[in-house]
């Protein structure tokens, strides 16, 4: 006897939007797709369509579940969920905002509900900053995990200055390397680095626009390098403020290797440090899911 086939879900016209987050040029920056009316979609058509967009992130606008929250949001990278991101939380705010949401504190911060938990945004002028919320994982990076770090980098052991779990979330090992221009001159290989989430930085000299280099190599996630991460610079902030390498207010620039001028602007305000950056909307319409 044949088995019953399923009747397939009919596809809706959604509001739709293609963010560039930090920057303020389009095109130069990292973008996210936003589906700002995700309420009836299951998580076999969220993860079908994320993958079908292949940014390094596409997320999803869903009424929220907590009473404190303004909107909820799902995250996909090409390959899986994640509870929390940093770029995708920017951009989702901006294309909220654009299509007529506003926070129930009209003088307070807007509250997003993602899996990570409650994550507050702030309006700074033409900027949107989000607070970097606390690590899951912290701490020293494992010898065996460190070796295969420095394997898929490429590098030596002696050029790694520092490394240490920075995991908000997606999972980062970072690794603070000599210099800005030893990160640039990077070129992994993301076979050996496997499912690692590796977050790479370096200083540049003093004086200059930008004061830390980063780069972020996520294969396993579908991502071979990520433009700009909002959540990986957050955690290095929360590491290299506290331990004396950077100052309480920075800029850092990434995606500068692969034609990208991302800058991420950081403060570190009392307990929070804040992560913010311009974005700017590139694509509005509809799409059919």
């Amino acid at each position: 006897m044949n088995e019953p086939t399923a009747t397939p879900a009919v596809a809706r016209e959604r509001a739709f939007a293609q963010v560039d987050v930090f920057t303020a040029e389009p095109y130069r920056g990292n973008p996210v797709a936003v589906v700002l009316d995700a309420e009836g979609l299951d998580e076999a058509t969220m993860r079908r369509f994320a993958a079908w967009t292949n940014l390094s992130e596409t997320t999803f606008v869903l009424p929220p579940t907590d009473p404190g929250a303004d909107y909820r949001l799902r995250i996909f990278t090409p390959a899986e969920e994640l509870p929390f991101a940093g770029h995708p939380t920017l951009g989702s705010a901006q294309a909220w905002l654009a299509a007529g949401g506003g926070p129930r504190d009209p003088d307070g911060d807007l509250i997003q509900e993602c899996a990570a938990g409650l994550i507050r945004i702030r309006r700074d002028g033409g900027r949107l900053a989000f607070a970097a919320p606390p690590t899951i994982r912290s701490g020293p990076v494992d010898r065996q995990t460190l070796d295969r770090v420095v394997a898929g980098l490429r590098i030596t052991p002696d050029q790694v200055v520092a490394s240490r779990w920075v995991d908000n979330g997606p999972g980062w090992v970072g690794v603070l390397l000599p210099d800005a221009v030893t990160v640039r001159e990077l070129e992994p290989d993301g076979a050996v680095l496997g499912d690692l989430k590796v977050g790479v930085a370096g200083l540049e000299p003093a004086g200059g626009p930008t004061q830390l280099e980063v780069r972020a190599f996520a294969a396993g996630a579908g991502i071979a390098e990520d433009p700009v991460t909002g959540s990986l610079n957050a955690s290095l902030a929360q590491w290299l403020i506290a331990d004396g390498v950077l100052p309480r207010s920075y800029v850092a620039a990434q995606g500068t290797v692969i034609g990208r001028a991302g800058r991420v602007h950081v403060t570190a305000d009392g307990d929070d440090v804040w992560v913010g950056g311009d974005a700017v909307p590139c694509i509005r319409g509809a799409v059919l899911i």
